[in-house]
């Protein structure tokens, strides 16, 4: 076996006489990356991830035995690791070459192992870079080292911390609430990281509920001076300061000191208005005040996702993909990372390209270094910045589309990290009038340093600078001034805003909780799981996740704690750190009579069904929340009988008042108002909204008798359009159009389970998105008629993307884009995404639980095969 010296340089490249080596990474586009930076003595094979993973099925943890994980072998990765196997026996040397964090060395460990790694084999060298340049990658190569085994401990350790947790609530909460989450059928889940998650939205969400909006008025002065015209704020009114937003507390809304305050109101504001109408204006003060702003650090995983949110609208998920596609690229240092660290050599060439790029007045006068602020940084990583010391700009790169604009977003930052102080000349203007005092503000840019490469939360700094700048005219003391007009205005307190996916992954890593490569994933998920749905950007937390976090809450307390969950990670990174034996800290966790899983089977005992899925809402009593098998309703007791409403899909918990719940269930009671009255039949028509969406109805439903005719809105009209002509219109379908002239048979229109067709002998023709149906004319129902029928299949799907083999049988799992939306497919089994989730989100692994779940459910046909099967059985 050679030593370390038997490396030669040979062209800037180490190699090995008279060897072949093989080098392993886990991605493709990885792999290509380094074959043009490695000779033909180097072959480069990618795993495409994981070779071995915990089996989906069951804990895949044996608790009896030390917590050992129980991997089964990933079936779609049989033919790679054959073929590694094949070329290890071969090769001199074996680079692991996976990611630099603690996935990465776990991905190389299980190679090694599946290779035959023993301890002993010096053929087997670890090696690790933080980009994928050419000048990084040879370095590595030519100063190898060995697998970290405690950071695969700590990496083992999290994964079966996270299954222990989650196979343990999960459970729980199908027996105690749901088995699936109504409104996105997926099964309820619980997770460590997950839930703490979860439950910060619905804290939010609970102090918008408890907030009370205040209203406040104040007063804009139009002023003209010599100089020009400019606007100056009512700030005092004899002697007292008017109230501003910042003097009400955020999470009430409540006014802090009313002692100290004037609050006005619309009629005082219109008072002050009409007192200062005649007043004279007259300069009081003048302040000048010169500051600095100094430039942001560089990029970390949680800021890059904020900043390429606000900038270029990309979810946390997207973003960390197209990050991912820059660092094998090349382009990029390594994206998951807490670190604010640059290196020297990076410093020195980001000082470079800042000379050259805008000169050296706008380089800072001495090397900027940042500490990392994050509680717990995992990796001792550099920030995200381009790799290499070239400093290449998008364009240099010839990128494009959103890999040149996410580039551009980490250039532009990493550039302004090392640029001067931007320097600002501010000016505060007191204007006084009859015992009322105004104010103004402006401000200049002196000198624009980092300001001209990058400001936070807009793509374009030239035009941001334009916006900073504020400008009034030049104004002494004693100035007269004319007033042009005083227009009272109306302000009123914000509740506190939802979590954004930016602001959720800010506050999980300010509290240590979770860790960069973690905050994606888990924002996806509690958005898949229907814990959360985005409206806008915000994160509006749905009943579903106050029931599971109350359950959690008063259950399991600590499991939600955010101190404790920070407290796990920080043992994880001890682990890591070879501190802290992993199976000690599991057994501490688990085992014992105060352990996790006592614990579980205490509370499965206690935990009463009805009580975990009631929510109790103090100023909704005595309406209660529940969660049903269809979703959320409100239940009301009135006397013997319980009245219940499902509460619509579009109300969010926090905007759910008792005036709305009342409204809810009288609407409910009472079947709505109706459109009219049929004239054919004399019965009442309405428009109502049930669980599968809005629909008109003729006659009211009589407790216990028939269910009267209804009929749904067909696909693009909505409620609130609906009158009482359309209604009856509706409701008379199929409506007959004419006699075909060939058969003489007749011709209908009408809405059906696949919405609205035209028939005649059978045959079915689906109307276009242009046609009416209860408009279409026989001419139109002729020409679809006379069309080759198409079925419900109308076209080939789409292949959307190729996801990779599957892990039972190695066959592919692809992303189309079907008649009813994005689906993932398998052989024959297909599964629709849920609401939420996207084809370009979605990852292998959940395309898998999504798959298994389809396959387990069945298909329409053979629930219903096996249902008549299990009751001819119960027959005996």
């Amino acid at each position: 076996m050679e030593d370390e010296g038997s490396y030669i340089e040979t062209s800037g490249m180490a190699k090995v006489d008279k060897a072949r080596h093989l080098v392993i990474v886990e991605s493709p586009h990885k792999a290509g990356t380094l074959k043009r930076y490695l000779g033909s003595d180097y072959l480069v094979e990618a795993t495409k991830g994981h070779v071995v993973d915990l089996p989906k099925a069951g804990l895949g943890v044996d608790v009896d035995n030390d917590f050992e994980p129980q991997y089964e072998d990933i079936s779609g990765r049989k033919s790679v690791v054959g073929k590694l196997r094949a070329e290890a026996r071969k090769a001199e040397r074996i680079f692991l070459a996976t990611d630099p964090d603690r996935e990465g060395e776990a991905i190389a460990y299980h190679i090694a192992r599946k290779l035959g790694y023993p301890e002993e084999d010096g053929r087997f060298k670890r090696v690790r870079f933080t980009e994928v340049t050419r000048q990084a990658v040879l370095a590595a190569m030519a100063d190898p080292g060995s697998i970290d085994h405690q950071r695969v401990d700590a990496q083992q350790a999290r994964r079966v911390l996270d299954r222990l947790v989650g196979y343990g609530l999960s459970p729980l909460l199908w027996k105690k609430i749901s088995p699936v989450d109504p409104v996105s059928r997926q099964p309820l889940s619980a997770g460590r990281v997950q839930s703490v998650a979860v439950r910060l939205t619905v804290l939010r969400e609970l102090e918008r509920r408890s907030f009370r909006r205040s209203e406040y008025w104040d007063l804009r002065a139009n002023l003209q001076a010599d100089g020009g015209a400019f606007e100056a704020r009512l700030c005092s009114l004899d002697g007292r300061s008017l109230a501003t937003g910042q003097d009400f507390d955020r999470t009430t809304g409540a006014l802090r000191d009313g002692k100290l305050f004037l609050v006005l109101d619309e009629q005082g504001a219109a008072e002050a208005a009409e007192r200062l109408a005649e007043a004279p204006f007259a300069v009081a003060g003048v302040k000048h005040k010169e500051s600095q702003r100094s430039p942001y650090e560089p990029f970390r995983t949680s800021t890059l996702q904020k900043e390429a949110n606000l900038k270029l609208n990309l979810r946390a998920t997207e973003t960390m993909r197209i990050a991912q596609r820059l660092y094998e690229s090349g382009h990029i240092t390594y994206m998951r990372t807490d670190s604010a660290h640059l290196s020297e050599q990076a410093i020195d060439a980001i000082r470079d390209r800042v000379e050259s790029q805008f000169g050296g007045d706008f380089l800072s006068a001495k090397p900027r270094r940042f500490k990392t602020r994050s509680k717990s940084a995992q990796e001792a990583h550099e920030a995200i910045r381009p790799a290499g010391v070239a400093m290449h700009s998008a364009e240099e790169l010839g990128l494009t589309g959103r890999e040149g604009a996410l580039y551009a977003l980490i250039w532009k930052r990493t550039l302004a990290c090392q640029m001067a102080n931007a320097r600002l000349h501010l000016v505060t203007v007191t204007v006084e009038a009859d015992g009322a005092e105004f104010r103004a503000s402006g401000k200049t840019i002196e000198f624009p340093g980092f300001f001209r490469a990058y400001v936070e939360g807009t793509d374009d700094p030239e035009a941001a600078l334009e916006n900073r700048e504020e400008f009034l005219p030049a104004l002494a003391e004693g100035d007269r001034l004319e007033c042009l007009a005083l227009l009272p205005e109306q302000h009123q307190t914000q509740s506190p805003p939802r979590y954004t996916q930016p602001s959720l992954t800010d506050a999980l890593e300010a509290a240590g909780v979770g860790r960069p490569g973690t905050y994606a994933p888990i924002l996806a998920n509690v958005v898949d799981r229907g814990y959360v749905r985005v409206h806008g950007k915000q994160l509006v937390p749905t009943f579903t996740a106050f029931a599971v976090t109350q359950l959690l809450e008063r259950h399991f307390d600590d499991l939600v704690d955010l101190d404790f969950t920070s407290a796990m990670e920080e043992a994880l990174d001890k682990i890591a750190a070879g501190h802290i034996d992993w199976h000690e800290y599991l057994r501490r966790f688990y085992s014992g009579e105060k352990g996790f899983a006592r614990r579980l089977e205490r509370k499965e005992s206690e935990i009463d069904a009805r009580e975990a899925s009631t929510l109790l809402f103090e100023d909704l009593d005595p309406i209660h929340v529940r969660i049903g098998r269809f979703g959320p309703f409100l239940a009301r007791a009135v006397g013997d009988e319980t009245l219940t409403a499902s509460i619509p899909p579009d109300v969010a918990p926090a905007d759910l008042t008792s005036e709305l719940a009342d409204e809810i269930l009288r609407r409910k009671q009472e079947g709505g108002e109706p459109l009219g009255t049929d004239a054919g039949t004399g019965l009442p028509v309405f428009c109502l909204t049930g669980r599968f969406g809005p629909f008109v109805q003729l006659g009211e439903q009589e407790t216990g008798g028939e269910k009267p005719k209804r009929v749904s809105l067909p696909k693009g009209m909505v409620a609130e359009e609906v009158d009482l002509v359309t209604a009856v219109g509706l409701l008379s379908l199929p409506r007959e159009l004419g006699r075909h002239p060939d058969s003489g048979g007749p011709v209908k229109a009408g809405i059906g389970r696949y919405g609205p067709y035209v028939v005649h002998d059978g045959e079915y023709r689906s109307l276009e998105r242009q046609d009416d149906v209860l408009t279409v004319g026989m001419e139109r129902a002729l020409e679809l008629l006379s069309q080759p029928k198409r079925g419900r299949r109308r076209s080939a799907p789409r292949l959307l993307r190729e996801l990779g083999e599957h892990s039972d049988d190695g066959n592919p799992v692809q992303v189309l884009d079907g008649r009813y939306g994005p689906y993932v497919k398998h052989g024959k089994t297909n599964a629709s995404l849920p609401k939420g989730l996207s084809a370009e989100e979605v990852t292998l692994e959940r395309a898998q639980e999504l798959l298994a779940a389809r396959k387990a459910r069945g298909g329409s046909k053979g629930r219903r095969r096996g249902s008549r099967g299990r009751r001819r059985d119960s027959k005996g």
